[in-house]
């Protein structure tokens, strides 16, 4: 697919049916995450796959709308706290911006894959360390389902080019 297209296409699906990802598909999905560009090319990321059949209840902990687990997958997008890089002049770690870019890129693969996904940051955090096994230098930063849609893409409502950019100055 064309990437302008690819980009107009994406939606956030919140359906999700059961058929299988292919491996070659989540393989090329998870190559596109470790390709993304990080700070100083660090890639403090950790992709968790996780197949949801039979842990639903225990997913669903983590965020707890039914269709989270619909999808045969999710994936935890986290960031290792010690491997970041972190700016000098004013200390602001780049580890959400990392996870954000490798998971911006995952998304953007599986669309073009055919797959679904829908960007999961209202999730609880205590239960996705506790559900996850996750060691105390690690952090979960978003989630998304992966799988096949079982809705359709609605209106996609964006604010103008006006509002959102500015040249030279604020």
């Amino acid at each position: 697919m064309e990437f302008s297209e690819l980009i107009r296409a994406r939606y956030s699906v919140r359906a999700y049916s059961d058929k299988p990802v292919e491996d070659a598909k989540l393989r090329a999905v998870l190559e596109a995450a470790r390709l993304a560009p990080t700070a100083v090319n660090r890639q403090p990321v950790r992709i968790i796959v996780i197949h949801t059949k039979g842990r639903e209840e225990e997913l669903r902990r983590i965020y707890h709308r039914e269709w989270f687990t619909q999808a045969p997958l999710v994936i935890a997008m986290c960031a290792l706290l010690d491997e970041v890089w972190v700016r000098s002049k004013d200390g602001k770690s780049h580890h959400d911006v990392d996870a954000a870019i490798v998971m911006d890129h995952l998304i953007l693969a599986a669309a073009d894959q055919g797959l679904g996904t829908c960007w999961i940051g209202a999730f609880d955090p205590d239960a996705a360390r506790e559900v996850l096994g996750l060691p105390a230098n690690v952090e979960p930063i978003v989630f998304t389902p992966l799988g096949y849609a079982a809705d359709a893409p609605g209106d996609k409502r964006r604010k103008t080019l006006d509002e959102l950019v500015r040249y030279e100055r604020w």
